[in-house]
């Protein structure tokens, strides 16, 4: 008998796979056992249609040894987040820097390049860092979300910060007033990785985020939206495809 037969397993257990972290997880809208893999923590994700089936997720990750090496061999290498490293924010070098006190951006002076200060030593000053990047995130965002929705002519959203794993951004279309209740406004949640892509490319996801209040959709409509407001967004879609994975490296484990 199998010992996945004799295992029982939860939703969220781990189990390794020729040295990589496969986790396990139970989803009610698959229809069967998969794999996929996360880029964002650098592991496999075993997906089972329920908890009686996650045995045979685990079974079919064994069974698929060579299919794991090869997505993992694609995988980027994690990028450490440490004092001297030099980082790119929107599209522009940044050196790391560690001393005493709050987070600090200093603007390149005598043809250096910017650098941000944080406080901490190892894993703190990671975390250090990430949080100066989100709290940079937030901002740039908020400003280009604000320019997108001005010029759709709707009001400004609730802009706020996540680190997804399969989107970069996501919109929540305001609500209609209704009888007796007041209108609600628009929500949308950017990935707080957009900061370390190009200018550009950050901006054409706030646009994109902008003109899902106008269309909800991907409907013929909605790309129109989006050509107004930044032209072609092919290019900035393909880079997001090609380099999303090593955006998802930065500060990964």
């Amino acid at each position: 008998m199998s010992l996945f037969h004799l295992q029982r397993y939860a939703d969220g257990d781990q189990i390794e796979v020729a040295g990589t972290r496969v986790r396990l997880k139970v989803s009610g809208r698959a229809r069967r056992v998969s794999l996929r893999l996360d880029t964002t923590r650098g592991e496999v994700v075993a997906t089972a249609p329920s908890p009686r089936r996650l045995n045979e997720a685990a079974a079919f990750a064994v069974e698929r040894t060579d299919w794991i090496a090869a997505q993992m061999a694609r995988l980027p290498d994690a990028i450490a987040l440490h004092p001297g490293a030099v980082i790119e924010v929107q599209g522009h070098p940044v050196r790391l820097e560690a001393a005493p006190g709050r987070a600090r951006w200093r603007a390149p002076v005598d043809g250096d390049i910017t650098t941000l200060t944080v406080s901490g030593e190892g894993e703190a000053f990671t975390r250090a860092v990430v949080r100066a990047l989100k709290a940079e995130a937030r901002r740039v965002l908020t400003v280009r979300t604000e320019v997108h929705a001005a010029a759709v002519e709707r009001p400004m959203p609730v802009v706020s910060i996540m680190d997804a794993r399969a989107r970069w951004g996501s919109c929540k279309p305001p609500r209609r007033a209704g009888f007796g209740a007041a209108a609600e406004v628009g929500r949308i949640r950017y990935s707080w990785r957009l900061i370390l892509a190009p200018a550009r490319v950050l901006d054409y996801v706030a646009a994109h985020e902008c003109a899902h209040l106008v269309e909800a959709n991907h409907s013929p409509r909605f790309w129109a939206v989006v050509k107004d407001l930044i032209g072609d967004h092919r290019p900035h879609r393909d880079w997001l495809r090609a380099h999303g994975p090593r955006l998802h490296a930065f500060g990964r484990d």
